[in-house]
């Protein structure tokens, strides 16, 4: 299995603290987040590469952090090609870009560069090879307002995806999904058949929506914090949040 790890955002709500330097290598409490994503992905067994994908303008800043790394698998950083967010390929977009480029015929995990969570990966893998299924992330929200710029996600006692509505102004559930995929190699060239379809590139999210229309999707419902840091100010409360418990 490969671990694909999206990362060619230009994060341009964190500005200024992501001019020069990529939302994935921002430190939380003294580490990257990149580091604790890593972390987590080679605790599971199958996984023998870790991609992680970046746009041109911080594909430097990536190769310094690889060079400095030393995880019991491989390492290895993609540049999209892309310069801003004018031209940027979307995280569908550079998923295809990683599945051509790199020829990939087995299993993935895909996960994003830019969030901080405590709850094990290797759970989730274990939940897949239970379902032998595609699989993605979800999460138990009782915040409606929150709930309203979401995926929610109705699933059946089994935990079978049964719909899918992206950022609801009244939700069918309380299960949020959450940017973390498991998928088996036969569905890999249904992104190319998505995107040729005129799919959304942009967000992750897009595709296991058109997805569970054409084979069976799991919800992987996770125990644990997630959290999607947007601006400075978030940045700082995950940073204190992080330190207080002693993570890092």
């Amino acid at each position: 299995m490969k671990a694909i790890v999206l990362a060619a955002g230009y994060a341009t709500r964190l500005y200024p603290l992501t001019i020069r330097q990529p939302k994935a290598l921002l430190p939380i409490a003294g580490k990257p987040i990149l580091n604790y994503i890593a972390d987590q992905i080679v605790s599971i067994p199958q996984i023998n590469e870790i991609m992680v994908i970046s746009n041109h303008k911080f594909a430097p800043h990536f190769l310094e952090w690889e060079d400095q790394q030393n995880y019991r698998c491989p390492i290895t950083i993609i540049n999209d090609g892309t310069t801003s967010d004018k031209n940027k390929l979307g995280a569908i977009g550079d998923i295809q870009l990683a599945l051509e480029r790199q020829n990939i015929q087995e299993d993935v995990l895909i996960i994003a560069g830019d969030t901080y969570f405590t709850f094990s990966l290797q759970d989730f893998y274990l939940f897949y090879e239970q379902k032998q299924k595609d699989c993605f992330l979800a999460k138990e929200i009782n915040d409606l307002s929150q709930l309203q710029r979401m995926g929610v996600i109705e699933t059946d006692e089994q935990c079978k995806v049964t719909g899918f509505e992206e950022k609801p102004k009244q939700p069918k559930s309380n299960l949020a999904s959450f940017a973390g995929y498991i998928y088996r190699k036969d569905t890999l060239p249904l992104f190319k058949q998505y995107l040729n379809e005129g799919g959304n590139s942009d967000a992750p999210g897009f595709f296991p929506a058109w997805l569970l229309k054409k084979k069976d999707v799991y919800a992987y419902i996770f125990h644990g914090d997630c959290f999607d840091i947007g601006t400075p100010e978030s940045y700082h409360e995950v940073n204190e949040w992080a330190i207080q418990r002693g993570a890092g």
